[in-house]
């Protein structure tokens, strides 16, 4: 089991890319809202022009008779601020003053003079209420034919009066451009900022994250010693109780019942004594044949990937004595670490246990697949099967013991089932 097998399970990877992907967006976003700003900015500051222009410098200069078209009034008020308009605001591109009834009495582009175009509720409502109103202009409009920017422009109007009385509506356009100047203008300082934070950031968390994923790292890699240790002790231990009990228990038990046998086979026994002698000798046989599966269980011989077909046999053997039809298939595990060995075998060893204890079964399969990265069983039962979910929420140990044993030893299980629908048992584990 290594530390951080993939490099997105690195803590200081996943810091940098969370720290690059927060800087997109927020580099994203402050564009997005520094366009708002910069637009709602160059908005204003176009009304203020406007009715600068519309107030201080047209409505004073509007000639009498301007409003009924007439040519010398429209001529002298052309000489009069015409011109000087433009002064004021190098954006402004076109004037028009409108007349309520839509009809355009004045124009720097001669061509709308007296046209008439039909007025939208807007420009409506501030020729009839007052007020300054702006927004991108729409160059589809007949109004706005002769515009030429591509980019087009943004126009504010404001209500003015004629010297008869008359309420007019003085409209400017100006270049799309100032938007984007402003929006520049608001975004430039909230990207330096939102830069230099995040650097700052960067600088500061990296070599921390860096001292962090470093002590994880050491401690993932102490506790594996610890746990290969811990291994490696309960192997120790399970093999000295499995030498223990065969050079033991086993070999007395062995030998009694073949004095048992031997004495049953004397002809000055009675027939009454040597029955109690042969049904004693079968009951140890049968008790040595179990203790024996035991000792397979606690430590069996040759656990390593050539002995490991061997080894499930033996597991299956319960599962046979038990009236179960059983098959195992072991193939691609050449030069598999003893560790993960252990592992696959343990793993086969509970799920082959509870199909023996609980399942009902009549088909056992056993299948062990490895190829260049991983290991692969599958233990499979056709037997009453259970609610895995309902299991663990009921504080099954045995679920929780084999996830545990699982998990330690690097791999991951599933545990599929359904009432009725047997029980299958996956595991994967990095091939060591």
């Amino acid at each position: 089991m290594r530390a951080f097998r993939r490099p997105w399970a690195n803590p200081l990877v996943q810091f940098v890319v969370a720290a690059l992907l927060l800087f997109a967006l927020t580099w994203w976003a402050t564009g997005v809202l520094s366009r708002k700003a910069g637009k709602t900015e160059a908005i204003a500051d176009a009304r203020v022009t406007t009715e600068l222009l519309g107030l201080g410098m047209a409505e004073p200069a509007i000639p009498r008779k301007m409003i009924e078209g007439d040519a010398g009034a429209v001529d002298r008020f052309d000489r009069r601020v015409g011109r000087r308009m433009f002064h004021v605001d190098p954006d402004l591109r076109t004037v028009k003053i409108w007349r309520s009834d839509g009809t355009i009495v004045y124009s720097n582009n001669t061509k709308l003079i007296g046209k008439k175009f039909k007025l939208d509720a807007e420009q409506r409502d501030v020729l009839e209420n007052g007020a300054t109103e702006g927004s991108l202009s729409d160059l589809r409009r007949a109004e706005n034919k002769f515009e030429t920017e591509e980019d087009g422009l943004l126009e504010v109007y404001t209500q003015i009066h004629s010297p008869e009385g008359q309420p007019l509506l003085f409209e400017g356009y100006y270049k799309v451009e100032t938007v984007k100047q402003r929006a520049a203008e608001v975004r430039s300082p909230f990207r330096k900022i939102t830069a230099g934070g995040l650097g700052a950031v960067l600088l500061i968390g990296l070599p921390l994250i860096g001292l962090l994923t470093l002590r994880l790292t050491r401690a993932s890699r102490a506790r594996e010693r610890l746990m290969l240790r811990a291994i490696d002790a309960s192997e120790a231990e399970r093999r000295r109780i499995a030498r223990d009990l065969h050079d033991g228990v086993v070999q007395e038990l062995a030998g009694t019942a073949f004095a048992l046998t031997g004495t049953a086979r004397e002809q000055s026994v009675p027939p009454a004594v040597r029955e109690d002698l042969v049904a004693s000798s079968s009951a140890l046989r049968r008790s040595l044949k179990q203790l024996r599966s035991l000792l397979v269980e606690i430590h069996p011989p040759g656990l390593n990937a050539e002995g490991l077909p061997a080894a499930l046999e033996d597991l299956t053997a319960q599962a046979s004595t038990a009236g179960m039809e059983t098959q195992v298939s072991v193939a691609g595990l050449e030069g598999t670490s003893e560790h993960v060995v252990t592992l696959v075998w343990r793993v086969a060893q509970e799920a082959i246990r509870n199909a023996v204890r609980h399942a009902g079964a009549t088909h056992l399969e056993v299948d062990v697949k490895g190829d260049e990265r991983q290991v692969r069983l599958r233990v499979r039962d056709d037997g009453r099967g259970f609610d895995p979910l309902a299991a663990t929420s009921n504080g099954s140990y045995g679920l929780r013991g084999l996830q545990s044993l699982v998990e330690d030893g690097g791999g991951k299980v599933q545990v599929d089932s359904a009432p009725g629908a047997g029980t299958t048992v996956r595991m994967v584990v990095e091939r060591g």
